[in-house]
């Protein structure tokens, strides 16, 4: 997981919500991209409907409106980060113009970035909600793993241009690496966030990339 980098929300307001008018497709949208806000700073169980609901501008009748349950809106807003995270990894790991090895570190300099952007306030949606998993119904354990495994997949993918490229050897086990790397991701964006500082990612890249050309030169 890789921070979360969207605009900032402004301060909930107290008392009761200004009544904003909207769509309903609209108000779903808000909500969502509120709760992917809220969630990537502080996770489920610290998180109370009423949070995202006044930074909306929604009354908390009409939240059901909208989603079944509060889980059922951890679920969406889960999906909805992995859909992002998913666009921000193909945008660096298909870039056709940078060497696939590269393309890896640029990744890891955009996270940089925007961790420190939000004065690493947000973190990893994925990394937020595996750390409370004991306290999530069993459908978020689902969900993350699921979210993981593309992860891996789409980072193989690039690995094994890697292999092609001869940055890695021919007998890398490129799926295995790819589950390696975001293992040590998650607990490198959770110590920069704990240090207020970036270097727990470069210490995990660098390590990660020296592990890898190590073997490609036979050692």
């Amino acid at each position: 997981m890789s921070s979360a980098v969207l605009p900032a929300v402004p301060p909930a307001r107290r008392g009761r919500p200004p009544k904003i008018a909207r769509e309903h497709g609209d108000t779903r949208e808000a909500l969502l991209r509120c709760g992917m806000e809220v969630l990537t700073a502080q996770g489920m169980s610290a998180t109370g409907i009423d949070t995202v609901l006044k930074r909306v501008g929604v009354p908390k009748g009409s939240f059901y409106h909208y989603f079944d349950s509060k889980d059922a809106f951890g679920l969406e807003v889960l999906q909805r980060y992995a859909d992002y995270f998913a666009r921000k990894l193909d945008r660096w790991l298909l870039e056709e113009d940078q060497a696939p090895l590269q393309r890896l570190v640029r990744f890891v300099e955009d996270a940089k970035a925007g961790m420190a952007r939000f004065d690493f306030e947000r973190g990893c949606l994925v990394g937020n909600l595996g750390q409370e998993i004991l306290a999530l119904p069993d459908t978020f354990r689902t969900a993350l793993e699921d979210v993981l495994r593309d992860w891996e997949r789409r980072l193989a993918a690039c690995l094994r241009l890697a292999v092609e490229a001869g940055e890695l050897p021919a007998d890398s086990d490129c799926d295995e690496l790819a589950s390696f790397f975001w293992i040590g991701w998650e607990g490198a964006v959770l110590r920069a966030r704990l240090a207020r500082d970036v270097r727990p990612l470069d210490v995990f890249i660098t390590g990660f990339l020296a592990g890898v050309r190590l073997r490609s030169k036979g050692m």
